[in-house]
C-alpha cells in the first residue's frame, strides 16, 4: 500500500532509518558482547533481553525500508481546483471554520491540523471543490462542511 510523503517526511523516515541502522545496531551489538562475558547465555538474562530488542530493531528497519520502497511523494506544486493529499483545506462545518492539511498516515497529526487521507474525514475531502459541501459521518453524528478554500 502506498504512503503518501511530503519531502520533509521522507528526509525525516530517511534519518531515523540511517539512525536505526548506524547508532542502534552498534548499541545491540555492544550490549550482545558484554552479556556474552556474563556467562553461560541459556540462562543469561540481559543476553536473552538484549536479543529480543535486536529483533524489534530489525523488525523496525525492515518496516522503514518498505514504507520508503512504496512511498509517494507529494508534489510541492499541487492543484487548487481540487482536494488531493497535500492540499490545505478551508472549511465551514457546525463547529466554525477549520484548516486542515490532507496528508499521508505518516506524517498525520491532528493537533496541527494535519489529517490522513486514510482517515474518514481526509477521505471526505478528496476529490471536492471549493464550494463543494458534503456530509462526514463521525462518531459524535453527522457534520456537514462546506470547502472555502484549497490552497
Amino acid at each position: 500500500m502506498s504512503e503518501y510523503l511530503s519531502e520533509e517526511g521522507l528526509e525525516k523516515l530517511k534519518k531515523h532509518l540511517h539512525d536505526l541502522k548506524t547508532k542502534k545496531r552498534k548499541e545491540i551489538a555492544s550490549r550482545l558482547e558484554h552479556a556474552k562475558t556474563l556467562g553461560d547465555l541459556s540462562e543469561n538474562a540481559e543476553y536473552q533481553e538484549a536479543k529480543e530488542e535486536q529483533s524489534l530493531i530489525e523488525s523496525e528497519i525492515a518496516e522503514v525500508e518498505e514504507k520508503l520502497r512504496d512511498a509517494v511523494l507529494i508534489a510541492k506544486e499541487h492543484r487548487t481546483d481540487q482536494v488531493v493529499v497535500g492540499s490545505t483545506v478551508v472549511a465551514r462545518s457546525d463547529h466554525g471554520e477549520e484548516t486542515y492539511t490532507i496528508v499521508g498516515s505518516e506524517e498525520a497529526n491532528p493537533s496541527e491540523g494535519k489529517i490522513s487521507n486514510e482517515s474518514p474525514l481526509g477521505k471526505s475531502f478528496l476529490g471536492h471543490r471549493r464550494g463543494d459541501s458534503f456530509e462526514v459521518k463521525t462518531p459524535g453524528g453527522a457534520v456537514m462542511y462546506e470547502i472555502l478554500e484549497i490552497k
